[in-house]
């Protein structure tokens, strides 16, 4: 090797170990925000948006979609899992922002207004999710086949109108993907059959008060203490100490 080259070499690690203690300093500092209600500065964000797309792509481009996604009853059961699962963070026909929504960043999609996207692209990203963005991997929880039906809902969401939705999640079956299933605060899926108002199906709007669950009552009795707990989104909930039941040991 000669002189020449030997100092290209060390000149090279040099700037490489350079580059790599900036970084570092840079990470241990904490200069950088990562509250969700700061942006992204523009490289940040275009780099990330890139790697989420073309990952998702390359992943997408092995699947295969079921050839029956216009089947109206598979449609019609995709909707009442949205609506119990997604409708919170990617909004219905006619729906405004709610709290989940405007808190969330990146800001998740509206998909009633969005155009249509590759079936295997959404079928991939409601099953496993995306990192640090809010975006569940329901495919913990979900098999395949209703996945594939909220996929078949997804394409004809963008073309419904506030009625024609409420219609639909009424008619869906409501919350059912074989198991596992909960329901989401402030969600009610249940439509009474006398009301003919299939607008009982829509979320509450968080963003305005709503009730919470009473807190329990202490029985009539000999005073006890109360123990409280927090909820997350900052509720205090009481609940009487456990009661005695006689068997106190006398010393």
């Amino acid at each position: 090797m000669t002189l020449m080259t030997r100092k290209s070499v060390l000149a090279g690690s040099i700037a490489v170990a350079a580059a790599v203690m900036a970084v570092g300093g840079f990470v241990w500092s904490g200069i950088y925000n990562v509250g969700a209600d700061d942006t992204h500065t523009r490289p940040v964000y275009a780099m990330l948006q890139m790697v989420r797309d073309r990952s998702i792509t390359a992943r997408a481009r092995s699947l295969h979609p079921p050839p029956n996604l216009d089947d109206p009853a598979l449609i019609r059961q995709g909707a009442g899992n949205y609506h119990a699962m997604c409708v919170g963070c990617h909004l219905g026909p006619g729906m405004e922002a709610t709290e989940l929504s405007k808190g969330l960043y990146p800001t998740p999609p509206n998909l009633s207004k969005a155009d249509v996207i590759d079936p295997s692209h959404h079928f991939w990203v409601i099953k496993h999710g995306i990192k640090a963005s809010g975006m569940p991997a329901w495919g913990k929880s979900m098999d395949d086949p209703y996945i594939w039906n909220m996929v078949a809902f997804l394409q004809v969401l963008p073309n419904l109108d506030a009625g024609q939705y409420q219609s639909m999640v009424a008619s869906s079956g409501g919350h059912a993907h074989g198991g596992g299933e909960s329901e989401p605060h402030g969600v009610d899926l249940t439509v009474s059959a006398d009301s003919g108002n299939p607008g009982n199906a829509m979320p509450k709007d968080e963003s305005r008060p709503h009730d919470h669950p009473e807190a329990a009552v202490v029985p009539p009795g000999p005073t006890a203490a109360a123990v409280e707990h927090r909820h997350a989104d900052g509720t205090v909930e009481s609940h009487p100490a456990p009661a005695d039941n006689g068997d106190e040991h006398h010393h």
